[in-house]
Formats: structure tokens, sequence, C-alpha cells
């Protein structure tokens, strides 16, 4: 390729070797480099002497030097695009910049390499066959609830600080559900730990655990034999502004019906459309 084009470079989430020799060309030959955090990108290039011009692109400024960006490289500078860690765009600045170059029709080259997702998800040892990122969990509780209804496996950012609470969440949905705590991945402290919702729940309702986490859970099961009238009388309440635990749980205690299966075909099953309205 030749002309003013974007080059998106995924960069080593923890062990600098893991960086590819087509990202280090790509970051030689660019005439600058965008960078979420310029002294951690300095880091990486004075590890392999690599020369280059650096300006800051993060959540704060990515606006207007998207703009700034896009003006240099149709005037034809080639710009290479780093976060801090993996692949940019992925929970990382650079989706505006992608959208500018796009718009403004120029060349966008985007470079494989490292990812905390897929590694967590191999390490998992779940089922990769169908699967959903979820970025970082919300901090909503009806929203995480929801969201532990996915039919595929789910993997998903979090915070060490907030570990706890979600794997509590997760066990008080589906206690036997399988997980992965995937920490400090590629780092000298790497650690993969696996059992079910329960049991994770329990190792880290104490412990503290430090680093950049990456959760791996596993595909909600199918519920099975849920009355349709009732689990309508679920939704209900959940459009009140019930939680859906909540609203399967009550449910559940006034028709016999199962609340964990109640709260999955809520939360997994979209409702039934009404007539179109005449506008």
């Amino acid at each position: 390729m030749t002309g003013g084009r974007l080059v998106v470079c995924p960069t080593p989430i923890g062990n600098l070797e893991d960086v590819t020799l087509r990202v280090l060309s790509a970051l030689r030959d660019a005439d600058v480099i965008a960078c979420e955090d310029t002294r951690r990108t300095r880091v990486l290039l004075e590890r392999y002497g690599v020369q280059a011009v650096l300006v800051s692109y993060h959540d704060h400024n990515e606006h207007a030097r998207a703009a700034e960006l896009v003006r240099r490289m149709q005037a034809g500078e080639v710009v290479a695009l780093v976060s801090d860690a993996g692949m940019p765009l992925v929970s990382d600045p650079g989706y505006v910049l992608v959208q500018g170059c796009v718009a403004g029709g120029l060349e966008v080259e985007v470079l494989p390499g490292p990812s905390a997702v897929m590694a967590a998800l191999v390490a998992s040892a779940l089922p990769a066959d169908s699967w959903r990122f979820a970025g970082f969990l919300p901090r909503k509780q009806s929203a995480l609830e929801a969201l532990f209804g996915a039919r595929e496996t789910l993997v998903a950012f979090e915070s060490p600080k907030r570990v706890a609470s979600t794997l509590e969440t997760l066990a008080g949905i589906d206690p036997g559900r399988p997980v992965a705590v995937c920490r400090e991945l590629t780092k000298v402290h790497e650690e993969v730990i696996r059992g079910s919702a329960a049991e994770l729940a329990e190792r880290y309702a104490d412990a503290d655990p430090r680093g950049e986490l990456v959760l791996v859970v596993g595909a909600a099961p199918e519920a099975v034999g849920a009355d349709p009238q009732v689990v309508e009388a679920v939704r209900t309440l959940v459009e009140a502004g019930a939680r859906p635990r909540t609203a399967a749980s009550v449910v559940a205690g006034l028709t016999g019906a199962s609340a964990n299966e109640l709260y999955r075909a809520t939360s997994i099953q979209p409702a039934e459309p009404g007539p179109a309205e005449d506008s």
C-alpha cells in the first residue's frame, strides 16, 4: 500500500516478546504513531530500537486528534495506531479515527496480534464455537444479570475490585455455571482459575486479586418447561421496574415454577412483538 493510510497495530498484553514482526515494521515505517499513553508505547519502542514520532490519542482527546490525523493522512502520511495493550478499538480508543478514515476514503490496514480476549477464551477450556465479547461488565445489577443469560460463552473484562461481587451474582443465578478467571495473561504472574460459579465466588469472597482480569463464563442452559403465561408475568414485573431475579423469585413462589427457569426464560427470550401501531 502507498499513500496516506491508517495501520492498526496490536501490541503485547504483557510480554513484550509477543509483538509481531509486521507490527514492528509498521511502527518503524509510520510517519507518526498515535498511542493511548506515549510513555507505555515508548517502552515497547525502546525495547526494539524503533525511532518514531509519537502523539497521544486517548478517550479525552479522541475527536480532536482524530480530525488532525485524518488531515495528515489525506496529505499523504502513514499513521500507526496503538493502544496500551492488545488490539485498538477493543475496549480501547480508536473507533472515531477508523470511522474518520472510512468516511474520508482512506485505507485502513489492520494487523493481527496479541489479544487478551482470544487468549482468555482459549485458556478457559470453555466452548469457543459460539461466544460473545461484552467489553467491561456493566455495573447495573439488572444489566449484569441479563448478560449472564447469554446462550453462548461470555468473555468480558472485570475489575479486581468487583470480581467477587460479580461471581456472587452469577452464583445466585446458576451456582453450577462453569467459569474461568484469567489474570495477568502472558505476564510473570499469569493465572487461570477454572471452576463453578459457586466455587469461584467462595474462592474470591475474601481474596484480593491484583492485575488485569478477563472473566469467561459458560453459556446459560436452555430454559425448559417454563409456562409462557408465567414467563409473561415475570416480564410484566420487570417492565414495571423489578429486578429480573427478584421478579422470577416472586412469581416462582406464587406458581411453584422454577425461579431459575423463569429467570433464564425472561432474560434470554425476547417478548413477543405486539401489533404494529399506525403512525
